[in-house]
C-alpha cells in the first residue's frame, strides 16, 4: 500500500517555527522546481494570512507568489487553506467577498483547499465546500480539528465525519491536530470512524510535535488506515511543526508500507532550507518532550511561537508561563472554543492582557466583544455569564453588537475602477498604506534569494567536516576557490 505525503514546510512548517514570516516569493520560487521532483501529493502553501504576511512583511504581491510557485511545480497542486467565513481580516466576510477569494486563488494556481472551519459546524463546512467547489477547485477537503474538553468527546468528531459526508463536493476528509494534542489511543478510536464515515473517498492526518506525539499519531494512523500524512521536511519539521517527512518514510517502511517519493530531491529540499535557516538565524526545529500541562492551553504550534514572540517584542519574555496559564482559564470563559485560527489568536491576546494589565478582562479587544456577540460562531459551552457580562458592557460593545459583513459593494467606487480584482480583495481587508507600499515595490528588482549562495556554502561546510583535508582549489574559467584549514 502506498501512503501520500502533503507537505508542509512552506506554510505550516514556516507559521509554526518562523511566525510565517521567514520565506520571501524569491525564497521559495529558488526551490520549487525541485519539491516538484518529490511527487508530493500536494503542497499545504498559503492562507490568508500568510497572503498577509507577503504583503505586511515583505511587500510583495501574494497572488504572484501564486503565479510563480504554480507555475514552476506543474506537477504539485498547491493548497490554500480557509478558517470560515473570513479573508485576512477578522471582520467575517459575505459570500461575495468569499467566493471572490475562492475565485482568484484558482485563477492564479490553486488547484486544492483544506478547509478548517474553527465551529466545527457540518452546515458552514458542507457550505464552504459547494461555494469553493463552483468557484472552480480541482479538490476540496474538509478538516476536523481536534480538541479536547468536556465537549469535544470521540463522539462529537463522529458524528461530525457522518454529519459531512453526505456532500457530494467534499472529496476528501482529514482529522487536523494543530495543537498536536493526539494520543494514539485517541487516533485508534477516531479515524476508524472517519474512514467508516466517507469511504470510499480518503482520509487524511495532521497532527504537530508540541509535546512530541506526532510521530506516534502517524504510524497509528497507519495501522487504522490513513494514507495520506501531512508533513514537513526536517529543518522546518518538529518542535511545535508537523513531523518531519524523511523519518515518517522511514516509520511507513518499517509498517510494510510504500511511498513514491523521490528521496534525493527531498534531501535537496531539506538540504535548501536548512542552508536558508542558518544563513537567517532562523530556529531548526527539534524534537520536543512529553508535556502533560500543554493539555491545559492547547495552543496551536503557530501561536506557541507568536506569543514568545510578542512578550518578547513589549519586554516582559518572562511572563510566557504565565500567560499560558491565564490561556487556559480564558478558554474556559469562552465555552472552551477549539485553539485554531482566528479564536487562537484571540484567546492569546485576551490572555497576554490580563497578566500585563493585573485587572483581568478590564481591557479587550474588538474581536473578543465580537465573539461574545456570536458573531463568529455559536461557542461549544456555556460562556462564563460574568466574564460575558463585563465584555458586552465595555464602551465599544454596542457599537459592535451589530456587525456588518465585508462585501463588494461599492468597492469598486472606494478603491478605483482601474486595479485587479486582485488588488481590490487586498484593499478591502488591509491597511491602505500596507498595500499602497507592496504596488510601489512593484517596480523594484526582487531580491535575489540566499540560496543562490547554496552551492559554494554546502561544498565549503562538507570541506570543513572532512579533516583529512587542509588545502583545496577549485578554479574555472575566471572564478578560483582557495580553502585552506585554520590552524
Amino acid at each position: 500500500m502506498t501512503v501520500e505525503i502533503v507537505d508542509t514546510t512552506v506554510r505550516d512548517g514556516n507559521q509554526s517555527l518562523w511566525s510565517a514570516t521567514g520565506l520571501t516569493t524569491p525564497d521559495v520560487l529558488a526551490i520549487a522546481p525541485t519539491m516538484d521532483r518529490v511527487g508530493f501529493r500536494a503542497l499545504d502553501f498559503t492562507s490568508s494570512t500568510h497572503m498577509a504576511v507577503s504583503v505586511r512583511f515583505h511587500r510583495e504581491d501574494p497572488w504572484e507568489r501564486l503565479r510563480l510557485v504554480s507555475e514552476a511545480m506543474p506537477n504539485t497542486p498547491l493548497n490554500l487553506i480557509t478558517t470560515g467565513m473570513r479573508f485576512i481580516s477578522w471582520v467575517p466576510a459575505g459570500e461575495d467577498v468569499m467566493r471572490l477569494s475562492f475565485r482568484l486563488a484558482v485563477r492564479n494556481g490553486i488547484r486544492r483547499f483544506q478547509i478548517a472551519d474553527p465551529s466545527n459546524d457540518p452546515a458552514s463546512l458542507v457550505r464552504l465546500a459547494r461555494m469553493i467547489r463552483e468557484e472552480g477547485a480541482n479538490e476540496v477537503v474538509v478538516g476536523l480539528t481536534y480538541s479536547i474538553s468536556p465537549v469535544h468527546t470521540h463522539e462529537y468528531y463522529a458524528e461530525r465525519a457522518r454529519a459531512v459526508a453526505g456532500s457530494e463536493d467534499i472529496d476528501r476528509l482529514y482529522l487536523k491536530d494543530p495543537g498536536g494534542l493526539l494520543t494514539p489511543d485517541a487516533v485508534r478510536e477516531l479515524i476508524p470512524a472517519f474512514i467508516a464515515a466517507v469511504d470510499p473517498r480518503p482520509v487524511e492526518l495532521h497532527s504537530h510535535c508540541t509535546i512530541g506525539l506526532g510521530p506516534l499519531a502517524y504510524v497509528e494512523g497507519l495501522r487504522a488506515g490513513v494514507r495520506t500524512l501531512h508533513t514537513a521536511v526536517a529543518p522546518v519539521a518538529s518542535g511545535t511543526s508537523n513531523p518531519p517527512c524523511e523519518a515518517t518514510l522511514r516509520n511507513l517502511e518499517a509498517e510494510g508500507l510504500t511511498h513514491g517519493l523521490d528521496t534525493e530531491a527531498l534531501a535537496e529540499v531539506s538540504e535548501y532550507f536548512r542552508t536558508l535557516a542558518a544563513d537567517r538565524g532562523l530556529p531548526l526545529g527539534a524534537p520536543a518532550e512529553y508535556d502533560a500541562a500543554y493539555y491545559r492551553h492547547q495552543m496551536p504550534g503557530g501561536m506557541v511561537t507568536t506569543t514568545r514572540r510578542m512578550l518578547a517584542e513589549v519586554g516582559r519574555p518572562e511572563l510566557f508561563e504565565a500567560v499560558l496559564d491565564e490561556v487556559t482559564r480564558v478558554r474556559e470563559e469562552m465555552g472552551y472554543p477549539i485553539m485554531v485560527t482566528p479564536i487562537s489568536q484571540f484567546v492569546a491576546t485576551q490572555a497576554t492582557m490580563n497578566v500585563i494589565g493585573g485587572d483581568r478582562w478590564r481591557d479587550v479587544s474588538d474581536e473578543m466583544v465580537r465573539y461574545f456577540h456570536g458573531h463568529f460562531y455559536e461557542p461549544p459551552a456555556r460562556v462564563d455569564s460574568e466574564v460575558a457580562d463585563r465584555v458586552l458592557s465595555s464602551p465599544r460593545a454596542a457599537e459592535l453588537s451589530r456587525v456588518e459583513p465585508l462585501g463588494l459593494e461599492g468597492a469598486r467606487e472606494r478603491f478605483g475602477a482601474g486595479i485587479s480584482d486582485e488588488e481590490l480583495l487586498l484593499r478591502l481587508t488591509m491597511p491602505a498604506e500596507q498595500v499602497d507600499a507592496m504596488v510601489a515595490a512593484r517596480g523594484e528588482p526582487a531580491a535575489a534569494p540566499r540560496s543562490a549562495r547554496d552551492p559554494v556554502v554546502r561544498l565549503l561546510r562538507e570541506l570543513a567536516r572532512r579533516e583529512s583535508l587542509s588545502y583545496v582549489r577549485v578554479e574555472k574559467d575566471d572564478d578560483l576557490v582557495v580553502w585552506r584549514r585554520a590552524a
